[in-house]
Order: structure tokens, then C-alpha cells, then sequence
């Protein structure tokens, strides 16, 4: 503290108690930077914002898929049919197959599918087809006399059976002459031999 005191012949007449006057001066000692303290600022950071995560549902359940089995195919000769000629004895059925498998669905949409088993539902039936290999005799061998209908077998001689003739050999009737008579089997000249 500063105290500033006037003393006589200050502007005081003579014989006049001299006036006193007191000024307090109040100093604060200002810190050098060295001794200064830190001085921190309040600060109000932001809240952040909180994000809201979906919850993911997961279901799963099991599936039942049906497959087609293709029939399989076989080929038979059959000597009844005229050769080449196809028929199908019988008809191919496909099968079935089941499948069942355990699919996963995360909010609704598929993620996983599994094979969990297969079965066959229902056996597949094969079809038969049937390839001819009969091949048509001719209606007259070599052996046969082409001058007639059926087969009048080529001899020396040929009588009717049931006749007069002594062979060697024979036929039954009726015959029809389709060339020249030449075992005279049509004694009436009619076409038809070997009629009685």
C-alpha cells in the first residue's frame, strides 16, 4: 500500500494545521506467463447420436421339392413281327423323387438351403419296345410247283389224294391252276383242281 502525505508549504497558510490526506492504492501482482495457471474452458461436447440397429430374425423351416426321375428305355426283338417293324410294349412312366431340405430366412429372405434327405416317391416304369424280325416266307418255295395255288410239291407225277393216281406224290384239294395243268389235276377244265 502507497500512503502519499502534504506536509507544510503544501498551500497551507501559517499557523493552519496542515490537512492530511491518505490515498490507499490496492495493487494485484500480476502473475508472469511462467506462473500463470492454466485456464480451461468448459466445453459441452455433442451427444452423439444413437443408431438403432434392427434386430435380424432368423427363421428356418423344411421344404418339400418333388423331382421328375426320367424312365428308362428297352428294345426287344420279337420274331412274331415283321422285320423292322416297332411296337411299344409297354408304355415309360416317369418317377418321382422327394426332396426334403431345411431353408434359412434371415428377415424374410433366404439365406441357406440345405439337403437335409431324398427319397424315391414313387419307381419310374420302363418302356418296352418291341423290333420285329420275322421276315415273310414266300408263298411257294423252290419245292413247290408255281403253276398252282398252295404247294403242289415239283415231282415226277402228282395225283390227287383220295384218287385213282399212283403218284409218287399227292395233294389235297381244292387246288386253283394259276399256269398250265401239267400234273392234269383239273379234269373238268374248270380252274379248281382237286376238287372232290
Amino acid at each position: 500500500m502507497l500512503v502519499v502525505g502534504c506536509g507544510a508549504g503544501s498551500g497551507a497558510s501559517a499557523g493552519q494545521p496542515a490537512a492530511i490526506a491518505s490515498v490507499h492504492v490496492t495493487t494485484t501482482p500480476t502473475p508472469s506467463a511462467e506462473q500463470s495457471p492454466e485456464v480451461s474452458l468448459p466445453t459441452t461436447a455433442p451427444k452423439p447420436i444413437a443408431k438403432v440397429t434392427p434386430t435380424a430374425t432368423t427363421t428356418s423351416k423344411e421344404v418339400v421339392e418333388f423331382r421328375a426321375i426320367p424312365f428308362k428305355k428297352k428294345t426287344v426283338t420279337d420274331g412274331s413281327l415283321p422285320k423292322g417293324e416297332k411296337t411299344v410294349r409297354t408304355s415309360g412312366v416317369n418317377g418321382t423323387r422327394r426332396l426334403t431340405y431345411r431353408v434359412t430366412f434371415v428377415n424374410g429372405v433366404q439365406t441357406a438351403k440345405h439337403l437335409l434327405r431324398q427319397e424315391v416317391a414313387k419307381q419310374p416304369r420302363t418302356q418296352i419296345t418291341a423290333v420285329g424280325t420275322k421276315v415273310d416266307e414266300p408263298e411257294q418255295s423252290s419245292a413247290c410247283d408255281p403253276n398252282y395255288s398252295g404247294c403242289v410239291p415239283i415231282a415226277s407225277d402228282v395225283d390227287c389224294s383220295g384218287g385213282s393216281g399212283n403218284g409218287p406224290e399227292y395233294v389235297e384239294g381244292p387246288i386253283q391252276v394259276i399256269g398250265t395243268d401239267k400234273y392234269r389235276l383239273d379234269a373238268d377244265h374248270d380252274g379248281i383242281a382237286c376238287e372232290d
